[in-house]
């Protein structure tokens, strides 16, 4: 590692990872929430020279150990929140600000939506699916409650609970009921309606580790329309403690069009793909592979937002000259 502060950092990120895994559960209480702030807090400020791909394999199990935990953890944080929210009389969604994480989810929805419209050129998309939606799908309805106001949206999940609660979540609301449907379903298991769909988003935590995601990309790859745009997440720096890297070359038959890593309380990067059209055993490859040559480092691929979080730099654009 060679940076003083940064093994620090690491330090403290595995003396937190000690404390967390001795945790009698990992249900919202007062000391699971107030060790998963001091982790959200260590991990969130961004710093270059951190790599954990680079890290020794002690290092790389803590953390691969440490997604598995956020990850369940993030789990009962939302059914507890959605139980919460349905047992108000009114449209539970009237107070989803009670989520503790929900700005978040407004400001990454927002990006995200952002990245769709550049991408997408003026056309809106009729159907987009969620992989791996949850107890508590935000990313969903924000999206449909805010920005894709005539879009119908699919949640597929592989949790029979998590859907009953989401399904009860957006069952008052006389709008979102109407465009919002739940799958039970394990995604490797859904193949031809995969076509139906004009985005499909997956979420962070679906494929926890490296090769999991892979196999899912194959498979979305190998399903999904050409043309259909891929939304997802990955993390970059520390912040790959919380959540699984996804890089640029591990979206083979896609073609990579921005990468954008936030530096405020937003955690997730964002990856925002298309599938290649064509004859699959055809040109399409030597793209594909051209497109892998430019490396698997995000950190080198940057899309840079201005203020008003318009980008004035995407991936595809930097590399059109070198794909050509």
């Amino acid at each position: 590692m060679g940076y003083c502060q940064d093994d620090q950092l690491v330090n403290k990120i595995c003396d937190l990872y000690e404390k967390i895994s001795k945790l009698e559960t990992l249900k919202p209480c007062t000391d699971v929430d107030t060790l998963f702030k001091q982790l959200v807090s260590t991990c969130i400020p961004p710093n270059p020279n951190i790599d954990v791909t680079k890290m020794s394999e002690n290092i790389q199990e803590m953390r691969s150990n440490l997604i598995k935990i956020c990850g369940e953890a993030e789990g009962y944080l939302e059914h507890h929140f959605s139980s919460i929210l349905t047992s108000f009389e009114d449209n539970p969604l009237h107070h989803l600000n009670l989520f503790p994480y929900y700005n978040n989810y407004l400001k990454l929805s927002k990006l995200e939506f952002d990245l769709l419209e550049q991408n997408l050129n003026g056309s809106v998309p009729k159907t987009i699916a969620f992989i791996g939606s949850g107890p508590l799908p935000l990313t969903s309805v924000v999206l449909a409650s805010f920005h894709l106001k005539d879009s119908i949206f699919h949640n597929f999940d592989i949790d029979a609970s998590a859907n009953l609660v989401a399904a009860r979540l957006v069952s008052s609301d006389p709008d979102l009921s109407q465009r919002m449907f739940f799958h039970t379903v394990d995604v490797m298991d859904v193949t031809e309606s995969l076509e139906g769909f004009d985005v499909v988003f997956l979420a962070a935590l679906v494929g926890m580790d490296k090769k999991e995601k892979v196999k899912v990309i194959e498979h979305l790859e190998k399903h999904m329309s050409p043309g259909a745009l891929l939304m997802l997440r990955s993390a970059h720096g520390p912040r790959a403690f919380l959540y699984p890297i996804v890089e640029p070359c591990d979206l083979q038959g896609f073609q990579v069009l921005s990468v954008y890593h936030p530096t405020d309380e937003v955690i997730n990067s964002i990856v925002i793909s298309r599938k290649l059209g064509g004859d699959s055993n055809g040109v399409v490859h030597d793209h594909i592979d051209q497109a892998s040559d430019l490396g698997c480092n995000c950190s080198t691929i940057h899309v840079i937002m201005n203020k008003k979080k318009s980008i004035i730099e995407e991936f595809a654009g930097a590399n059109e000259e070198q794909l050509t």
